[in-house]
Order: C-alpha cells, then sequence, then structure tokens
C-alpha cells in the first residue's frame, strides 16, 4: 500500500429507468455498468475498460453483501452486469467467483441464476475454511463458535485471532468489491470495508457488538496484504438506499436513487454512502444513528484511502 491519495474520484452514473417499483431493469444497469467503467477508466471501449483491472490469466472474486436479500443488499444484477464485462473481457467463466461469507446466502439472494447462466463460481468464505497461517491478531478475546478455524481445529472456546478464507489467500487473485448502499448500526454503511473485512475472516462476533472495536478491526483487517492487495475495483451498488434496517430488507425505509457508483477508493465510497444515507434519514425527519467516523479516519490514517468529504470528487454521469 502506498501514500493516501490526496484526492479521491468517484464515478456516479444515474439513470432514472434503472429501477420500477424496487425492482432493477437488467437492460438499463448494464448500461450504467458499462458507462461507469467507460468513464472511470477514460477508455473508449469496455474491452479494454476491464483489462485496465484484470485479465485474463486472473481468478476475479467477486464480492458481494448477500445476507439481507435481493432487495437489500447487492443486487443480482448490477453482479451480472459485472460479469458480462470480464467475459468480454476475455476471462473464463471458471475464473470469476461470486462470493460472501455464506455461500447459504448467496442462494437465497438469488446468485445461483448466474452460475447457472454463466457457468461461473459461487463460494463462501467460510464454507471454504481457513488459512492458519494468515490471520488478523487482536488483543479482544472473542467467543468462538462451529465454523472458526481454532473452534475447529481444537476446540478452544476463545481466541485472539481472525483467520483469513482459504479462497482469498490462496483461490482469487483480483477483488472487485459490489457493496449495496444500506445502513449499518455501528459502521454507518454496510460498504465496502466492512463487507470485505467481516466477510473474509472468522472470529468476528466479539467485534460486531461494539461500534468502538469495529472502528478498529474493520480497516485493520481490509489492511492485511492479503486483502488489500488484491482489491483492484470497487462499485457501490446505488440504485437503492435503504437508510435503516440493516440486515432486514425494509423497503419503505428505502428511497430509489437509480445511481451506480464507482471508484479506486472503498474509503471515500463509504464515506460518501455514509452521507447520503445521512441525507436520506434527514429528509424522512429521522435521527442519524451510528455512523462511526473514528473507522473512516482509522482507515485514512492506515493509507486505504480519503475520508474527508471535502476530498471527494464527484464525476456524474447522466
Amino acid at each position: 500500500m502506498g501514500a493516501a491519495p490526496a484526492r479521491a474520484r468517484i464515478v456516479i452514473v444515474e439513470n432514472p429507468r434503472a429501477t420500477s417499483a424496487f425492482e432493477p431493469r437488467p437492460e438499463v444497469v448494464a448500461q450504467m455498468v458499462n458507462s461507469g467503467m467507460l468513464r472511470l477508466t477514460g477508455q473508449s471501449e469496455l474491452r479494454a475498460a476491464w483489462r485496465s483491472f484484470v485479465s485474463p490469466k486472473d481468478v476475479v472474486g467477486l464480492k458481494v453483501f448477500s445476507g439481507p436479500g435481493p432487495n437489500s443488499g447487492t443486487r443480482p444484477a448490477v453482479v451480472e452486469a459485472v460479469v458480462q464485462g470480464l467475459l468480454a473481457a476475455g476471462l473464463q467463466p471458471t475464473n470469476i467467483i461470486v462470493w460472501d461469507k455464506r455461500l447459504l446466502d448467496l442462494r437465497l439472494a438469488g446468485f445461483s441464476y448466474l452460475a447457472d447462466r454463466y457457468q461461473i463460481r459461487l463460494a463462501g468464505s467460510s464454507d471454504t475454511g481457513y488459512d492458519d497461517e494468515v490471520f488478523y491478531d487482536n488483543a479482544v478475546m472473542g467467543t468462538l463458535v462451529a465454523g472458526d478455524l481454532d473452534f475447529d481445529r481444537s476446540g478452544a472456546t476463545t481466541g485472539r485471532k481472525s483467520y483469513v478464507s482459504k479462497l482469498v489467500t490462496r483461490t482469487v487473485t483480483k477483488i472487485i468489491s459490489i457493496a449495496p448502499l444500506l445502513n449499518h448500526n455501528q459502521v454507518g454503511v454496510c460498504g465496502h470495508l466492512f463487507s470485505l473485512s467481516m466477510g473474509s475472516v472468522d472470529n468476528t462476533l466479539r467485534f460486531e457488538s461494539s461500534a468502538e472495536r469495529m472502528a478498529t478491526a474493520v480497516p485493520e483487517v481490509y489492511a492485511l496484504p492479503a486483502l488489500s492487495d488484491h482489491v483492484v475495483l470497487n462499485i457501490t451498488d446505488a440504485l437503492i438506499g435503504q437508510y435503516q434496517g440493516e440486515q432486514m430488507s425494509l423497503l419503505h425505509y428505502s428511497t430509489e436513487l437509480n445511481q451506480i457508483w464507482f471508484g479506486k477508493d472503498p474509503v471515500a465510497l463509504d464515506t460518501w454512502a455514509v452521507h447520503e444515507l445521512d441525507g436520506e434519514r434527514q429528509t424522512a425527519k429521522m435521527q442519524t444513528l451510528g455512523d462511526n467516523p473514528q473507522l473512516y479516519q482509522n482507515a485514512t490514517l492506515l493509507e486505504l484511502g480519503v475520508s474527508d468529504l471535502l476530498k471527494i470528487r464527484l464525476d456524474v454521469v447522466h
């Protein structure tokens, strides 16, 4: 990781036809993804745009956030457009993996359709198992549960290590994060930092009940070379912004923004997402809770990106 850039750029593609009654329109979404990739890269054709991030030799992991389901988590229509772009760039279907922490969540959220249609792979980081040589060590002791490496291996009841999934350390060579615009009471948004960090390691329950612990653990886990060094692109699915509810799909607390955001800086994208969700709550005359600015400031200190709104440049495509 190099020094954090002085400014960050987010490409926002907006199309009022992207959703209808909270349902994405795949053909419009695909056009938006294509437009965003061309604008972000400055390329004139899509194959070159995607090739600026990945090569046909890469095994590309599309990290999604699927727990809330297809309406409030990462929407399969957005991921489908990315898959189409990667295939057009020359990647083999078997070198494209849509993944999250649990394979069951992916299936319940409708991603099996993409695997069947395009012959790509689905994977759960916890289902794949954890690498005992790559881990995050934190003094906070966690109560281990089934599926955690030390619990399954030695029967230990507590542990201070969070091991990284073998899916990340041994299979995937490049990561594209595709996160929803969905609130999180402890970290502000279920964005790129939270989705990748907590979705890649075990023994996370010790952090998830405390905003203070999350402010430390999320950026520090993300900063592990096994994770951050492989992230090449971040896409925020802002077709719908849900400003209340977290893991529950609550469309009555949602706004159809009909946007998709693109950027290389996960901190800037998440910071802008928190800002957007705050605005939606203010419009709805609801209290703002759980922004956790310390988390994003810590991420900047770790040189993961820019957390100052004044240093984020928006490049809007209509």
